[in-house]
């Protein structure tokens, strides 16, 4: 990786407090105080995710570097901007800098959910997210990349402080579990089985599959679909603890919520369910009735809506519906029609901001720090402008070149 210029993260990116945090770091709210060229402009907001500290001689995250080798080439209004890559030598940190958006979907849900008077998202915010982000993963997968980890927490919804034709647009982040898949289809495997939150994981994942496509992605919709529609979680099981060697034990809580409200799958119904490692400890259960038009009252039984969620949410990843036939779905041909603006009225956000948490003297060490220094000493990080984006694959993908970095 190359770096053609030499200045301090705190001359472009002033910290303003702290939105996130994860396994992999942190991330910041900051105030962009210097464009590309160095002038001062008018005021904006980036997002800053600062991954941990590294040792010297262990190398960069594998994650980051996942994350910036598949955000550098892409280019859609409905993925999240990768703005800025910066090595910070003086406290061993890399930041990566992203366009900043003033909501997720897990913040704009408990809206409806937490209001002493609960209410329904209005149906064209619903169709219109669920529209943008279903464009986002058709464009991913069209290009030969699957997620992995779509949850609210995940998708980011931008706001007023963007002009009138860019507010209320999806911007889909997270990339640090995406991974490249090849055509013609072949299954992924994966080292480390866990991927998507268990909320949002889809049934052969959680019955032990080995082998997965892009179809996680789309069940993974279904949940959030479901979730805009009710204001909750449909799926809420509990998360079994890996112990050992297991990597992926049988997650029975979370396919016992599935099984109560979906019914038990058959073996007619999803023929390669009997293949996967825990259908044998399943199969034995009682059977339920499908009751899903019961927690999703706001789509009626026999609508369009529920078709498709039904869809999203089917149990054979064979016939699952993908996310280019999902935009063709008469779903979105009816009225209320979604448009790119999610918002009713785009000029009124009805929603608050992500919540911006102070900075910790204690715990905030490094860069995070500056807001409260006039300067800071040690060496000078390096960054680099992000290139040009190139054109993505027509095909599937070349093989990446071996390193010792696992691409998994």
């Amino acid at each position: 990786m190359f770096f053609n210029r030499k200045q301090r993260i705190s001359e472009k990116y002033a910290p303003v407090g702290k939105i996130g945090e994860g396994t992999y770091g942190l991330v910041y709210k900051a105030r962009n105080i210097q464009n590309q060229s160095g002038n001062s402009e008018a005021e904006s907001f980036v997002a800053v995710k600062k991954f941990k500290s590294f040792k010297s001689g262990d190398g960069i995250s594998p994650t980051a570097i996942r994350e910036i080798k598949l955000l550098r080439e892409l280019k859609n209004p409905y993925i999240v901007d990768l703005v800025d890559v910066m090595l910070d030598e003086a406290d061993k940190a890399l930041y990566l800098v992203f366009d900043y958006a003033e909501h997720d979907l897990l913040e704009m849900i408990r809206c409806h959910h937490n209001r002493s008077a609960p209410h329904a998202m209005p149906m064209h915010t619903v169709k219109s997210l669920l529209w943008q982000i279903l464009h986002g993963i058709n464009y991913l997968h069209k290009n030969w990349i699957i997620h992995r980890d779509l949850k609210p927490s995940n998708i980011l919804v931008t706001g007023l402080d963007k002009p009138p034709n860019e507010r209320g647009c999806v911007k889909i982040a997270d990339f640090g579990l995406a991974r490249l898949f090849q055509s013609p289809l072949r299954p992924l495997t994966d080292v480390d089985a866990v991927v998507v939150t268990i909320w949002y994981r889809a049934p052969e994942l959680l019955l032990g599959a080995k082998h997965y496509t892009k179809a996680i992605d789309l069940w993974a919709i279904g949940c959030i679909f479901a979730e805009l529609v009710t204001s909750k979680p449909l799926f809420q099981g509990q998360e079994k603890e890996r112990k050992g060697d297991d990597r992926n034990p049988f997650q029975s809580d979370q396919i016992d919520k599935i099984f109560r409200i979906l019914g038990k799958p058959s073996v007619e119904r999803w023929p390669g369910v009997i293949d996967l490692p825990h259908w044998s400890q399943a199969q034995t259960w009682q059977n339920y009735p499908c009751i899903l038009h019961d927690r999703v009252r706001g789509l009626a039984k026999g609508s369009s809506g529920y078709d498709l969620l039904t869809k999203l949410l089917e149990y054979d990843p064979d016939k699952r519906i993908t996310a280019e036939d999902a935009l063709k779905h008469p779903f979105f041909t009816e009225e209320p029609r979604p448009t790119h603006i999610a918002f009713v009225d785009p000029n009124i956000d009805p929603y608050k901001s992500r919540p911006v948490t102070p900075l910790d003297p204690k715990k905030d060490i490094g860069w995070a720090m500056s807001a409260t220094t006039s300067g800071t000493n040690g060496q000078t990080p390096m960054t680099r402008p992000m290139p040009q984006s190139a054109p993505l694959f027509s095909s599937a993908p070349p093989p990446f070149k071996r390193t010792r970095i696992n691409d998994r």
